[in-house]
């Protein structure tokens, strides 16, 4: 008699699991790969960048297996001020969430929209591009992911929708920065080229991208709006069904309501200035929210008590989240510790500097995109590429443009998968999505929108990409 072999369906691993297991694995590769430092130097710009001239082998401190253990608290540590932020706006958003207000103003926007549920995608997205492109929108995005959520929900969208929105709206522009002053400023700097210079073919990438974008999560959306069994976070949207926002039955704005919305508004509005003026980042933009949170819970007509009950209750909730932030920087924390980056760095542009011309371009966008998984941060990256790849572009026939246009693509969309991006995990954490279910959504994304940026690198040769 046979035996029926029932076959296990494959499980992928926890994000935990996952993670840690990357920090095992860069904790061998510091036993293989050898240690290296450039030595820093003061720039025209009064900025510190590396001295491409001066990569040389240091003593090798390879990651030992305590260095592995303590990697994750050494991780949240390091990462303190998002993971932080991500307590704290959920903690927030939940005191405003608990007053009704965002309940019913998304309801009233719903419905204003009912019928036409497909010009939510590309207004969203369009309008977080902008902010992407022009404030360098990443971390400020994440206070809106819920709002995005709840929007899509109503409409008869996911959670996924909800968040590409918001959060790919913001990397579209982020990526193309026709005029983002934390990545293509800063590398302009560095390459010592005029300040938001070659605009035009920026202008010409940041429409392409958008429109890649919206037809990406448009395919997704009414995939989910026709079956939503078919949605990659089913599960997820029956545990939240008892929240969700029926427009057949939405709760009607009152004035309170519109108090808090007001308190809302005016509190993203202080935060817009800051960034722009002051160039607040992620304590001050924190900061604002609890404002939001504290003073929009009393106008809502919570007293103290009920403020700190819900905030506590919406912090408890971003527990998973937070703690991914600190163990994927842990390993960040394994490389820097073991002196591996540099040498990193400067073995892929040896590779990129033995090209032809065109596939150098496409080689030097591949790369970048390698080392943003290293060096998450934007001008981070600037400050330890650019230098080097700049006058690397020259020896090869390329113009110092197209290596800073290498550098945003490599910075820009890579941010959307690979789990060192703080900003990623965040939005995640607030969504409530599992990194591995944004990783099946996005990763055809990712490559599409890489095949797009080595086109553009192409055309950068080819038109001689230059100052202007």
């Amino acid at each position: 008699m046979e035996k029926d072999v029932k076959k296990k369906k494959f499980k992928v691993p926890h994000t935990y699991v996952i993670l840690f297991l990357m920090i095992i694995i860069v904790a061998i590769l510091t036993y293989v790969i050898p240690a290296g430092q450039y030595q820093k130097v003061e720039s025209a710009t009064g900025r510190m960048v590396v001295d491409p001239e001066s990569y040389a082998q240091v003593e090798s401190t390879p990651a030992k297996i305590f260095d592995v253990l303590k990697a994750f608290p050494k991780g949240l540590g390091a990462a303190q001020s998002i993971v932080f932020f991500i307590f704290i706006v959920g903690g927030s958003f939940n005191v405003v969430n608990k007053t009704g207000a965002i309940e019913a103003g998304i309801s009233k926007v719903a419905l204003s929209l009912k019928g036409k549920e497909k010009l939510l995608i590309p207004i969203i997205v369009v309008l977080f591009s902008l902010g992407g492109a022009t404030i360098g929108m990443a971390e400020e995005a994440i206070v809106f992911v819920p709002i995005g959520i709840a929007l899509a929900r109503a409409l008869g969208y996911d959670a996924i929708v909800g968040m590409s929105i918001v959060a790919l709206g913001a990397a579209a522009g982020f990526t193309s920065g026709f005029m983002n002053p934390f990545t293509v400023g800063v590398a302009q700097s560095i390459a010592e080229l005029p300040m938001f210079s070659g605009i035009g073919l920026r202008l010409v990438i940041w429409v392409c991208t958008v429109a890649l974008i919206i037809a990406y999560i448009y395919r997704y959306a009414n995939k989910v709006k026709a079956d939503p069994t078919k949605s990659l976070v089913y599960e997820l949207e029956l545990e939240e069904k008892d929240h969700a926002i029926d427009l057949n039955n939405v709760m009607q704005m009152t004035g309170r309501h519109t108090a808090v919305l007001s308190i809302f508004a005016i509190g993203m509005g202080i935060l817009i200035f800051g960034v722009f003026k002051y160039g607040w980042y992620i304590t001050e933009i924190a900061a604002i929210f609890l404002s939001i949170g504290i003073i929009g819970g009393l106008a809502g007509g919570m007293n103290f008590d009920d403020i700190a009950k819900n905030f506590i209750t919406g912090a408890r909730d971003m527990t998973t989240g937070a703690l991914v932030v600190g163990l994927a920087r842990g390993l960040l924390v394994i490389m820097e510790g073991s002196m591996i980056i540099d040498t990193i760095v400067f073995s892929m542009a040896s590779v990129v500097s033995a090209l032809p011309k065109t596939v150098s371009a496409v080689g030097m966008l591949l790369v970048q995109s390698i080392l943003n998984f290293f060096i998450p941060s934007g001008s981070g990256q600037a400050a330890t590429t650019m230098p080097i790849m700049s006058p690397l572009s020259e020896v090869i026939g390329l113009t110092r443009q197209s290596a800073v246009l290498a550098y945003q693509f490599g910075d820009g969309i890579s941010n959307s998968i690979i789990p060192t991006s703080g900003v990623l995990l965040a939005n995640l954490s607030v969504a409530k999505i599992k990194y591995e279910t944004w990783v099946k959504y996005v990763a055809p994304l990712i490559g599409l929108w890489t095949l797009m940026a080595a086109v553009f690198m192409v055309i950068s040769v080819l038109i001689n990409y230059g100052p202007f």
